[in-house]
């Protein structure tokens, strides 16, 4: 049997347990996993594009554990009553690859995603960091906050959307959780005064949502929108100004803000400042970008975390998911079990 968390279980779970309590576990087994990131199995997803969006594999293993994701974006979905993003995830162990773990990972993967954020920023960002600009109040945008707020306690927000029901909504959502929250005028009035930008923004384009004279000393930027071929957030200026850290380069040079650049571009792997073999923020002044794309590792990690989390817990339901005839060489036996003998 293969256990299996469905979106109502997963909606339960969370709630029971508390969204920001969730985010702020599960960096521990993301940063577990980046610890041990030179074991894992990596290569860049595996896409399928189309005029309306992406659809994407992301497999990777530990030799141990293999697990991978299926994952779409579709930024037109919402004006069709559709989520921009969608998925599914899956373990199995290596020794059988028998599977041991289904979830939807829709819900997932905001969590992933925002608890990513948030353990690179507490690397990169000023320890007195307590103001973030948002531009984009969208479906990762409240995760975002929370996860801010439990790992570096950023408690001040400055936001901003071309779409003023997505503000309204954000406000609505997070405004009686006791965050202070300033609606900008736009997005020069949203970075005005923060210490951390995060930029998340849906348009399949290259966009220029944050420009070069936006960004002073200091600043961390958190830039997860970019994250498919021809679809960027930042003016390539702000890049060479900062130092650019990455989770897996064959990746973002393919997929991140990093495109726009030449493929000689320093930039330096999020694992490597974990462990101490590269140098993070070094100094006040010093802007950080990560050009968060998303990697298969962090979906691992999320999984790992949920199948832990939701043990002896009512929050999953086995499934018969593996076919388990008698005979591991007779499967046209189990098929036709019970069957009339015709004579």
């Amino acid at each position: 049997m293969v256990r299996f968390v469905d979106v109502g279980n997963i909606n339960r779970w969370a709630a029971e347990t508390g969204v920001e309590r969730i985010l702020t576990d599960m960096v521990e087994y993301l940063e577990r996993d980046f610890r041990r990131w030179p074991i894992f199995d990596k290569a860049p997803r595996v896409a399928s594009h189309s005029p309306l969006g992406v659809i994407e594999l992301m497999p990777t293993s530990d030799g141990v554990t293999y697990g991978f994701k299926y994952v779409n974006g579709h930024p037109s979905n919402p004006s069709r009553g559709l989520q921009t993003v969608t998925a599914f995830g899956v373990l199995a162990d290596v020794q059988s690859g028998y599977p041991t773990f289904w979830s939807e990972m829709t819900v997932l993967t905001a969590f992933r995603t925002a608890a990513t954020s948030a353990m690179v920023a507490r690397a990169l960002a000023r320890p007195d960091a307590h103001t973030m600009a948002m531009i984009g109040t969208g479906t990762q945008s409240e995760f975002q906050a929370l996860a801010f707020r439990g790992l570096l306690g950023i408690n001040r927000l400055r936001v901003w959307d071309t779409d003023p029901e997505a503000i309204a909504k954000f406000v609505r959502n997070l405004a009686p959780l006791g965050f202070e929250i300033v609606v900008a005028t736009g997005a020069t009035d949203a970075v005005t005064g923060a210490d951390v930008i995060t930029t998340c923004t849906a348009d399949k384009a290259n966009a220029t949502v944050l420009t070069d004279a936006m960004v002073g000393p200091g600043v961390h930027i958190n830039a997860i929108g970019g994250d498919c071929p021809g679809k960027t957030e930042l003016d390539a200026g702000i890049l060479h100004r900062a130092d650019v850290f990455v989770e897996f380069t064959a990746q973002t040079r393919i997929e991140g803000e990093i495109q726009q650049m030449h493929p000689d571009f320093p930039v330096t792997e999020i694992w490597q400042v974990l462990l101490g073999e590269a140098a993070g923020r070094t100094s006040a002044e010093q802007i950080t970008v990560f050009d968060s794309v998303g990697f298969a590792i962090e979906d691992f990690s999320a999984l790992r975390f949920l199948q832990d989390a939701v043990d002896q817990t009512p929050f999953y339901t086995d499934i018969d998911l593996v076919a388990d005839p008698d005979d591991p060489k007779d499967l046209f036996g189990l098929v036709t079990a019970g069957a009339p003998v015709l004579v």
